[in-house]
């Protein structure tokens, strides 16, 4: 971890991120952390002491934190999302998320990340969150057990934070320990995953809070896609699409409303501006490459409008 001292404090600067959930929206993601990438001359996990992520967030995260670039994590975006998403089947979904983790992330585990990485994933069974990290310093109780990431492969972790339910199938890993856990999308209990960050950042690093820096980035917030003919057929899809998206949307405002009471003495910028055009209409599933890109420049002009404060936090 790469930390910087504050001339009026005794403890380093730690610098958090932390990526929203919301499946193809990640565009919008993915493009002010072009901006911020640019903005510190350097690839992001020199920057940022912990990176915390869900779903679509938790791809991105755990591709920063080891060492890739942005341009590199559009790329991959850009070629894998459509193909995803044109799926019709939950198990078709799930086996292209299969193949795209294996393939992007291969045999890395939680122990080759090169900064702190959380990423969030929800039990099924027993309804409380499990969270994959890369180091013993971030955890809350027992350390002498503790193994980077439940001994699970990255890719095992990622493709369960993206894991939809009832769009994608559940996801199954086996830890360390010889368990089986079945788990679902981390967006049911934090699809902002902030509030898990700043547990880490304070609770068990120790840090004041003063002494951090978090930038918080969310996928945006857009009206509902227009339903095609054959959406209008299926009405029950529909609905359930339009369900998944606003359970996920409210439990990102929940979040990051608890964190501005909690820890509103923190210094953070939330990056996540709404949209209301028309040709802005989109959901989690989008795979229209054209309208992806939008995203990414909306992404682009929000980094603009924090700039100034964000150059303070990060150079």
């Amino acid at each position: 971890m790469t930390q910087e001292k504050d001339e009026s404090s005794s403890q380093p600067l730690l610098r958090l991120l932390t990526l929203d959930g919301g499946g193809a929206k990640g565009f919008y993601t993915l493009g002010v952390l072009k901006e911020i990438e640019a903005m510190v001359g350097g690839p992001l996990h020199k920057k940022f002491d912990l990176v915390f992520g869900t779903s679509t967030g938790a791809i991105i995260a755990a591709l920063i934190a080891l060492g890739h670039s942005i341009d590199t994590i559009l790329d991959l975006y850009r070629e894998h999302v459509p193909t995803v998403m044109l799926n019709k089947s939950a198990s078709a979904r799930s086996a292209a998320l299969k193949r795209l983790a294996e393939e992007i992330f291969g045999e890395a585990t939680f122990s080759d990340v090169k900064t702190g990485l959380g990423v969030v994933a929800a039990k099924w069974m027993t309804e409380r969150p499990m969270i994959f990290k890369g180091s013993v310093s971030q955890a809350h109780g027992r350390m002498s057990t503790f193994t980077p990431g439940f001994g699970v492969c990255i890719a095992d972790a990622v493709k369960a934070s993206c894991s939809a339910y009832p769009f994608f199938e559940r996801t199954t890993v086996r830890t360390s320990s010889g368990e089986d856990v079945e788990l679902i999308d981390g967006g049911y209990c934090a699809n902002n995953p902030t509030l898990y960050a700043l547990a880490d950042a304070i609770e068990a690093l120790k840090h004041n809070r003063s002494d951090i820096r978090l930038v918080s980035v969310g996928v945006g917030i857009y009206p509902d896609p227009k339903p095609g003919l054959l959406m209008r057929l299926a009405k029950k899809y529909l609905i359930s699409v339009q369900l998944l998206q606003k359970t996920l949307e409210i439990n990102t405002q929940s979040m990051d409303q608890l964190r501005q009471v909690l820890f509103h003495d923190v210094p953070t910028i939330r990056i996540s501006d709404s949209y209301v055009t028309p040709e802005m209409a989109t959901d989690l599933l989008e795979h229209d490459l054209k309208k992806l890109g939008l995203l990414f420049q909306r992404g682009r002009e929000s980094f603009a409008s924090r700039e100034q404060q964000l150059r303070e936090y990060l150079i």
